[in-house]
């Protein structure tokens, strides 16, 4: 077999989950053909399904390397990084790969959760990173450096402090076609102290506190997981649980509240399509799809500030680009951590670029 019939063959396997398989045939593929992107990228996804994130996280910078516009391969790398609790390097990593698909669902999906990460996680961490965007200058070499205004010193209280109470049980959850993921917010949770029950239709969390207090999390699930394919695991922000899914179908919601999901429904006929109007304690539906629409209008309008401002400014630059300014701008913004956007492919192709922190910031490598 050649480089690309092991390629298809490898996506064959990954799509019936013979992950192991798919691996082998992947890294054949990539023994034949070193030079495409696509390859690693796929590897790396496989990788990312089977724990190994490590792994999957060379095969991303790779693709990256060869193809520094491919978004799938700044996403994985994110998702990679993020499985390694490197919460703000994936988070510039997924800042990335938005100027390349900046109406990505599951790119801000994955924001989102490195947001609420580094909401609870940020202060005393040992994982520094320069953060981008807040200003930007724009020299001769036709590079924007981007810079972020110190915080200001937070005086000390003149109280003393409240006694500690129990946090608050938070939690989130994503899913994939064929698992749903809940993550319990809690930091520092030693493994003796937490337990996990997993049953067809229910997941229950019970963590001991150092007080002696106790935080319950009880789920009655939307629809029906297989126990005995699911599993958790215990980090030092989170809990993490997998649930694997009995039928491979998107769920409208992860609780069961004794209402039926209704969907858009597809009609071959040509005609209009049924429209989802979704139960409601209301005296009257809602026509979710129209809201929808009518809210991705009033995003358009809106007038943006700080880092937001700065990212639209960077899509617009990048859409606008030919072929050579995309590449600048994708392998400066990815060498650099963040620091540097760069429009000059004569420049930037030449050599590596550098990290160039601003002024009174430090930048420490990720050890990996």
């Amino acid at each position: 077999m050649d480089a690309k019939e092991c390629f298809q063959k490898a996506n064959e396997e990954f799509i019936n989950e013979n992950f192991e398989k798919a691996l082998e045939l992947y890294s054949t593929a990539i023994e034949l053909d070193g030079t495409n992107p696509e390859y690693y990228n796929n590897r790396a996804q496989t990788k990312i399904n089977i724990g190994k994130y490590d792994e999957a996280l060379t095969d991303t910078n790779t693709a990256c390397e060869l193809d520094p516009t491919n978004m799938k391969a700044y996403v994985r790398k994110g998702i990679a990084l993020f499985h390694l609790e490197k919460f703000k390097e994936a988070y510039t990593t997924f800042q990335a790969a938005e100027i390349l698909g900046p109406e990505d669902k599951v790119l801000k999906t994955w924001l989102r959760k490195c947001e609420a990460e580094l909401d609870i996680s940020d202060k005393n961490s040992d994982n520094e990173l320069v953060e981008p965007l807040v200003g930007v200058s724009k020299g001769k070499d036709e590079s924007v450096k981007i810079t972020k205004e110190p915080a200001p010193p937070i005086s000390a209280p003149s109280q003393p402090p409240p006694k500690p109470i129990a946090p608050k049980t938070r939690y989130d959850w994503y899913q994939t076609q064929t698992n749903v993921v809940v993550n319990v917010m809690l930091k520092n949770v030693k493994k003796e102290e937490c337990t996990v029950d997993i049953q067809p239709k229910s997941l229950s969390v019970t963590v001991k506190l150092p007080g002696g207090d106790e935080c319950n999390l009880k789920l009655h699930l939307a629809h029906d997981i297989i126990p005995e394919k699911s599993f958790s695991k215990v980090m030092s922000t989170k809990i993490e649980i997998k649930l694997r899914k009995s039928e491979e179908r998107q769920w409208a919601k992860l609780e069961n509240d004794g209402q039926k999901d209704t969907v858009k429904q597809f009609n071959p006929q040509g005609t209009e399509p049924v429209v989802s109007k979704y139960p409601t304690s209301s005296h009257y539906t809602r026509n979710w799809d129209k809201l929808v629409t009518e809210i991705k209008e009033e995003e358009k309008e809106e007038k943006l500030e700080g880092d937001a401002a700065l990212n639209n400014l960077f899509q617009k630059i990048y859409a606008d680009a030919n072929d050579d300014t995309k590449k600048a701008m994708m392998k400066s913004f990815y060498e650099s951590g963040g620091t540097v956007l760069s429009t000059n492919w004569n420049e930037v192709g030449k050599q590596k670029v550098e990290v160039k922190p601003p002024d009174g910031m430090e930048h420490k490598k990720w050890e990996i």
